[in-house]
């Protein structure tokens, strides 16, 4: 990517769901996950893919690297704080990449270089230093002042000129805690943009959180004042309220051309299918209305706006839902359709599957609907939900389940299959989900707590699939699973042990030392 554009009307999209994205709590992904939602991405149209941190942990390191070898299009970042070592490491990640780029940060708010015990001018060395490391390794480098919002003008503005002439590309203004409004936002570019020698001759980028839930808007206000890449994620996905939403900032500006002349090359289509894609492998639903992909998004139930959109759809609708990949054929399927009506109906919502893929699913749509008279859309993707976080290739499985109810007492009997042995224990508990998850931990023992148990009915009536969300905690570690069936004890049960499985994973993994306490920018 070249360091200055000269078609100024063109944002660059940063899609920053695989790193910042994945350090929500609980959303963690495996490498197979990761790997197919960088393919997405690519294939969408973004600009940049920061892949993931390199030197977090061995399976950032390959992540990064596999996704940097199978790009076509797009730019792979990595990050890495400001010390050699990080660096390195992120290099040796992305240079596999067809148009690699090392993303380095440091903080320099106040409250940050107190943290890092650095005085300004030491700072202003370390930057100095690092930035220049990193562009003798590569030609596209991202520099970004963590806390740049808190951070006194007069000095944001001697860094930002200290990365430049170090030989950053693009300079990175994060609004790391969710605090600025559109018109700080704006005016923090703005100054930038003019007072900065070199100022021109680089990319200005926004990043910004979700805490006041002005994130979209920050960012907009930030590309009015002259920033040209947008760092964001699928569905908002980030650390506390999330970051900036990919699909609300571009279909923001596609929608508002009239006062955001702006052109991104997403594919906007493709939009609704990551959407979904996402929010299975992290475990994160979409609120039902969220902005762009809730479910609610182009719903109308006031008689009003029910009768003005059937006149005249322009009446309550700025967009149409198909510009975001989504199919108006609800039509319901049952169990005399065959594989190639539920391929068909797949591809329509967004799914692309192989033959081996499709068989699987198959399966289950065929359990499902001898159990339901007629499947509907939200059926299918709640199938593809439970399809993703429920698979042969689990330590932990769900093999028999037997559940007594009522007045009586309450009691599970549950078989699992734990690293391929299959185990089973009787538990009784205060109810029915309460029994099965004690007998999972019988047959598991493990010191997680509960922290989120959520039941959501996918369709109307009595056959409806329920949707479970589990959230579990354990050392600082948060795990989130997901399950769906017509059985709802079941589908809780699938959802408890698909986040032990996750937090198998996440036990894996190890977190950098953040604060940068002890680490020496030569390392």
């Amino acid at each position: 990517m070249a360091a200055n554009m000269t078609d100024t009307s063109r944002v660059l999209i940063f899609d920053t769901t695989l790193r910042d994205g994945e350090q929500s709590p609980g959303a963690t992904m495996t490498h197979a996950e990761k790997l197919e939602i960088a393919t997405l991405l690519d294939d969408m149209g973004v600009d940049v893919i920061e892949a993931g941190f390199p030197i977090a942990s061995e399976g950032d390191f390959a992540a990064v690297s596999e996704i940097a070898k199978n790009s076509k299009n797009s730019v792979i970042c990595g990050l890495s704080r400001a010390n050699f070592k990080d660096i390195d490491r992120c290099w040796e990640a992305v240079k596999h990449a067809a148009k690699p780029r090392i993303h380095t940060f440091i903080g320099t708010s106040p409250s940050h270089r107190e943290i890092t015990k650095l005085t300004q001018e030491e700072m202003i060395e370390r930057i100095h230093e690092t930035v220049t490391h990193a562009r003798n390794l590569c030609e596209d480098v991202q520099w970004s002042a963590m806390d740049a919002i808190r951070t006194e003008r007069d000095y944001l503005a001697r860094v930002v000129e200290c990365a430049i002439k170090a030989g950053a590309t693009t300079i990175n203004i994060p609004d790391t805690v969710g605090y600025t409004l559109p018109e700080e936002s704006a005016e923090i570019i703005r100054e930038l943009v003019e007072r900065v020698p070199g100022a021109d001759q680089v990319i200005f980028a926004t990043h910004c959180h979700n805490d006041l839930g002005m994130a979209t808007a920050n960012s907009l206000a930030a590309v009015n004042a002259g920033a040209r890449q947008i760092e964001c994620t699928i569905n908002g996905l980030g650390e506390r309220a999330g970051n900036t939403a990919l699909e609300e900032v571009v279909m923001a500006m596609r929608v508002r051309r009239d006062l955001m002349p702006y052109a991104t090359q997403i594919d906007t289509t493709k939009i609704m299918n990551l959407s979904r894609r996402v929010a299975q492998v992290s475990g994160f639903p979409v609120q039902f209305n969220k902005a762009i992909v809730g479910k609610n998004a182009f719903l109308h139930e006031s008689g009003i706006h029910q009768d003005g959109v059937l006149k005249n759809v322009e009446t309550f609708e700025i967009m149409r839902p198909s510009d975001i990949g989504i199919t108006d054929s609800n039509i319901a399927m049952g169990k005399h359709s065959g594989r190639a009506a539920l391929r068909s109906k797949l591809k329509d919502l967004g799914y692309e599957l192989a033959d081996n893929q499709l068989q699987d699913v198959f399966v289950r749509f065929k359990a499902l609907a001898d159990r339901k008279k007629e499947v509907y859309d939200e059926d299918i993707i709640a199938l593809m939900t439970d399809s993703a976080a429920n698979t042969g290739e689990d330590q932990l499985q769900v093999k028999k389940l037997r559940v007594i109810c009522g007045t009586g007492g309450q009691e599970a009997a549950l078989t699992m299959s734990v690293g391929g042995e299959e185990i089973s224990a009787t538990c009784e508990g205060d109810g029915p989900v309460d029994a099965c998850f004690n007998a999972v931990k019988e047959i598991f023992p493990h010191g997680a707590r509960l922290k989120l148990y959520q039941v959501q009915a996918v369709t109307d009536g009595t056959d409806a699939q329920a949707t479970v969300s589990v959230r579990l905690e354990e050392d600082g570690r948060i795990v989130t699973g997901s399950a769906a069936d017509t059985d709802t004890i079941l589908a809780s049960v699938k959802a408890y042990v698909g986040a032990l499985n996750r937090l198998i994973v996440r036990r894996t993994k190890t977190a950098p030392d953040a604060d940068m306490k002890t680490v020496s920018f030569k390392e």
